[in-house]
């Protein structure tokens, strides 16, 4: 595998309903779909609801592991094999390869990306890791007209999921940007996605370069080595031996 990145990875995450699918889209580049790696329904760590159920809102229900292997192997290698899951039935019915066909940079969006951010980091792949937010009745309502399209869940459960989301909005915000994402709008987020193109198109396939010093506040902060000091005219050179 190759020791350098040929890629680097933003991630995208934000409660469920804030349009991280749309605005991932949006952006024209490569998109790992993270909501993939959720765990099937008859597994037996899954976490469950004080009144019985899946918790499928907990980080417990979805393979981390798996998610950042997706990710490392796409970033050194720009191919990755990936799951196909059918969140109506709980279930994974397939794979997909994703290639990243030089693209510098690729998007990997889901409810759970915060959770894999200093991972990501560690292994030298992460651009950028980014929180959509929006106004929580907004949410609300984006989530539940687009579960009940997709049929993703009986209605009653997708009712009091929302309701519970919609209370809980402003701390799923604070607990991924504990995490190390930026929270930020629409607007904002495409411009960030932008600024990390350009950066990686620049830098990103120098060998032992990981990037320019340029302002990364809230994800890797990559670093050009200095030029070596050259000696000014005044400088005394030592005399020959």
């Amino acid at each position: 595998m190759n020791l350098h990145p040929v890629a680097r990875a933003i991630l995208l995450t934000g409660p469920s309903g804030t349009g991280k699918t749309s605005l991932a889209a949006r952006t024209g580049l490569p998109v790992l779909r993270l909501d993939d790696f959720y765990k099937c329904g008859g597994d037996p760590t899954l976490p469950s609801l004080p009144g019985g159920g899946v918790d499928w809102d907990s980080p417990r229900s979805w393979d981390a592991r798996a998610a950042v292997s997706a990710v490392s192997a796409l970033a050194r290698t720009g191919r990755a094999e990936v799951p196909v899951y059918d969140i109506a039935a709980s279930a994974r019915v397939g794979s997909t390869a994703l290639e990243l066909s030089g693209q510098p940079v690729f998007v990997a969006e889901g409810i759970f990306a915060a959770e894999i951010i200093d991972r990501c980091r560690e292994l030298g792949v992460l651009a950028d890791a980014l929180c959509l937010c929006g106004r929580p009745f907004t949410t609300f309502r984006r989530r539940l007209v687009r579960d009940l399209r997709e049929r993703r869940k009986p209605a009653p459960f997708l009712l009091r999921r929302g309701w519970m989301l919609m209370r809980g909005e402003e701390a799923i915000v604070a607990r991924q940007t504990a995490l190390g994402a930026r929270p930020c709008g629409r607007e904002e987020a495409l411009r960030r996605v932008d600024s990390a193109v350009r950066r990686w198109t620049l830098y990103g396939s120098r060998p032992h370069v990981e990037g320019p010093t340029t302002e990364l506040p809230d994800a890797a902060q990559p670093t050009v080595p200095a030029p070596a000091p050259q000696p000014s005219s005044t400088t005394p050179q030592p005399s020959a031996p």
